[in-house]
């Protein structure tokens, strides 16, 4: 009885924040998926909140970086964290694809990456209070580049499980609340972060943030490992890198994936500028640590904000939501631009940096909520699989490529390459504005 009233209750929230009156919304999945649908919606939330979480708490731009200085690893090892956490969680998925389409039950895989994301940061944890220097760096690096393989079999399976459980029209809403909750926790991680820097911290400190952010990947796989999914088709998935790779031909034969890739692709400046402005807040304000803090505010602030208005703006028009993001981000850039080039006076204000940090953050959030949204409800069944796979692979290769960008700042000015990655994301909101409705 408690059982049924318990789900009862569930539907009840769910249909409230779904606005459904009537019958429930169906549209792109099964009828017996849909029946569990209140249940593995509010599953998928909580295991994203957790993994978003923990991301925050162990991002390689911020904690991973500063943990790496604390022992003393070299500076070269440091700058290969960024590129080998995001490159490499994607490089692989054209050949993780093929395995996952032989699957008729994927949320396992989602678990099995869970679990090993988990491990390999609470490594680098343990490594932090036990090694040093060189040696240090290139154990934490090992185990980047192993949690880096494991987000990849998230990342692959996450949006099929989504598609075959979630119906469409209610998948970029979700991802909008989620973002949300996510906001409210990353601004308590900041607040934290805030009243901790009064105090002097060492190396344990940072290894403690480390070894929570790892536990969340082990929670979320244990909440994401309850979520009701029916068998799906398998066709397709055969073995061998030949199989994989064949898939690449989408991008010559499928016009609108296509497109799609290099709107994606244009659309990386959201992410890309980020950590230029934080440096140019060092060079302008000094490396005070409160102002990581307030960086993380700022960013879960623009999460809570943003997230469930571009989530269901995505459900009407996902394709809209990756232009309005992507110009709001160019046009930040060019006008930050404008400002630290000539407004001597303006630079230097505190508030300046968090603003605009809070700005980007928006765009950001809209970006990712779009283009996501957007390939997820462009194909169906094992294409879905495919058109993900390939995506994330082919943006993996082209973050290699652009990561070296930073290498460009000893030569040019940092807001200069600010200038030119926001140039990149007008030519990507144009492009976004060509592609096909797909909702």
């Amino acid at each position: 009885m408690n059982t049924k009233k318990q789900s009862l209750n569930l539907e009840n929230i769910y249909d409230f924040i779904n606005n459904e009156e009537d019958a429930r919304i169906c549209k792109d999945i099964e009828e017996s998926a849909c029946r569990t649908t209140p249940k593995n919606y509010f599953l998928i939330m909580i295991s994203n909140t957790l993994t978003s979480l923990g991301d925050t708490l162990s991002n390689p731009k911020t904690v991973l970086a500063w943990l790496m200085s604390y022992v003393n690893a070299p500076v070269y090892l440091i700058s290969f964290i960024v590129p080998i956490r995001e490159s490499g969680s994607m490089l692989p998925q054209i050949i993780i694809g093929s395995f996952v389409r032989k699957k008729e039950i994927r949320k396992w895989i989602w678990v099995m990456g869970s679990v090993l994301q988990f491990l390999s940061i609470s490594a680098i944890g343990l490594i932090a209070m036990h090694f040093e220097g060189t040696e240090a760096g290139w154990y934490m690096v090992l185990c980047l580049v192993a949690f880096s393989l494991s987000r990849g079999l998230c990342s692959v399976a996450s949006k099929d499980v989504l598609g075959k459980t979630i119906p469409k029209t209610r998948r970029g809403k979700l991802k909008g609340y989620t973002a949300s909750v996510s906001g409210v926790l990353v601004l308590l991680a900041g607040l934290f972060m805030i009243y901790k820097s009064k105090e002097e911290q060492d190396v344990l400190f940072y290894s403690y943030i480390i070894f929570f952010a790892g536990s969340l990947w082990l929670l979320a796989a244990i909440v994401y490992a309850n979520i009701k999914e029916f068998p799906g088709e398998t066709s397709g998935g055969k073995n061998g890198l030949m199989e994989a790779l064949s898939k690449m031909n989408l991008v010559k034969t499928d016009k609108p994936f296509r497109k799609f890739i290099i709107s994606r692709s244009l659309l990386l400046c959201t992410a890309l500028t980020a950590p230029y402005y934080v440096l140019l807040a060092q060079t302008y304000l000094g490396k005070e640590s409160y102002l990581l803090g307030l960086f993380i505010i700022a960013n879960g602030l623009a999460s809570i904000i943003s997230a469930p208005i571009w989530g269901a703006m995505a459900d009407k028009s996902s394709k809209n939501v990756m232009v309005r993001s992507g110009l709001i981000a160019a046009l930040l850039g060019i006008a930050f631009f404008v400002i630290i080039t000539w407004m001597d006076g303006l630079r230097e204000n505190y508030w300046l940096y968090p603003f605009a940090f809070f700005l980007l953050g928006i765009a950001h959030s809209g970006v990712r909520l779009g283009r996501k949204t957007y390939i997820v409800d462009m194909a169906g069944g094992n294409k879905r699989t495919d058109y993900v796979a390939v995506s994330n692979t082919l943006i993996g290769i082209i973050l290699l490529i652009t990561g070296g960008i930073s290498a460009l700042a000893s030569i040019f000015s940092v807001e200069g390459i600010i200038l030119v990655l926001s140039l990149l994301g007008i030519a990507g909101a144009y492009t976004s504005s060509r592609l096909p409705e797909v909702q």
